[in-house]
């Protein structure tokens, strides 16, 4: 079963279908459902025929007495349980993409280097066409399955991933419906997303391949890269040019304690963007 929108969604968890088991001690467990299987951790084993068909949050037993609760994952879920060669963009970092982006159904988006594929299936999520370029063949198609796994088999069709390397050009998209243009050529992208160590360098080949108005985003760990990334869109045709980090820190609640939590998901990047004003 493919991972369909919420509202389309049966109320029943069906075989076929990844879901999200949670133990008593919030631990995660992404399972895909198979008849006959079984899920077997430290705990126990939880037959796999006792979930399906049941409702989205319902609570099953191992052997031993452990408790598990099922639910359908988020994306954040699957972005940080998916398998990955690369290293995944955190959720934190791609939900500011997406408003920084303003990434909406219909658009045609550029990204570069694909990695594992969490980006892409966030961008494909929202109904946009993802064009992404990656250099080594092994991420590449373990992108292609984890944006199947995430978005579904649907959102292949909007998704193209190619072995180039964008540090030398940067095509338009093929598949482009926009009238009167070759694919390819005279194709403009709506969106550029950088996830690449030398953004900069990517950054020289956007104009005339981004629309006016387009907007880049990219996102780079180190300060360096950062300034070298503003230089570079200082001197060319961007404006609103901003960089930003995301900090996450949750809360400890209970009664009447009420204090930040000891730890928190600081640093991880940082995220550069900018609006193309001439082309």
């Amino acid at each position: 079963m493919s991972q369909a929108s919420a509202a389309s969604q049966p109320a029943e968890l069906q075989a076929g279908e990844t879901v999200l088991m949670i133990d008593s001690r919030q631990r995660r467990y992404l399972v895909t459902l198979r008849e006959s299987g079984e899920f077997h951790t430290h705990a126990g084993v939880v037959q796999h025929d006792a979930i399906i068909n049941s409702l989205e949050g319902s609570k099953f037993r191992t052997g031993s007495g452990a408790r598990f609760v099922a639910v359908r994952p988020t994306l954040a879920d699957h972005v940080l349980k998916m398998p990955r060669g690369a290293q995944v963009i955190y959720p934190k970092d791609l939900g500011a993409i997406l408003m920084l982006a303003d990434v909406r159904a219909g658009m045609e988006v550029f990204e570069t280097g694909v990695g594992s594929g969490a980006l892409s299936a966030t961008l494909l999520r929202t109904g946009a066409s993802v064009t992404g370029y990656e250099l080594r063949e092994d991420f590449a198609n373990r992108a292609l399955s984890n944006v199947e796994a995430i978005a579904g088999p649907g959102a292949l069709e909007r998704y193209d991933v190619q072995l180039r390397d964008a540090y030398d050009a940067v095509e338009g998209p093929r598949n482009s419906a926009q009238p009167g243009s070759a694919a390819g050529l005279g194709c403009f992208y709506d969106r550029a997303v950088l996830d690449i160590p030398e953004p900069w360098r990517v950054a020289v080949h956007l104009p005339g391949r981004l629309r006016r108005g387009g907007i880049v985003v990219a996102y780079n760990p180190s300060v360096t890269q950062v300034q070298q990334l503003r230089r570079t869109l200082s001197d060319g045709p961007w404006a609103l040019i901003e960089t930003i980090e995301v900090l996450h820190r949750s809360w400890h609640v209970e009664g009447a304690s009420v204090r930040p939590d000891h730890r928190m998901i600081a640093h991880t990047g940082f995220l550069t963007h900018a609006r193309l004003i001439e082309a």
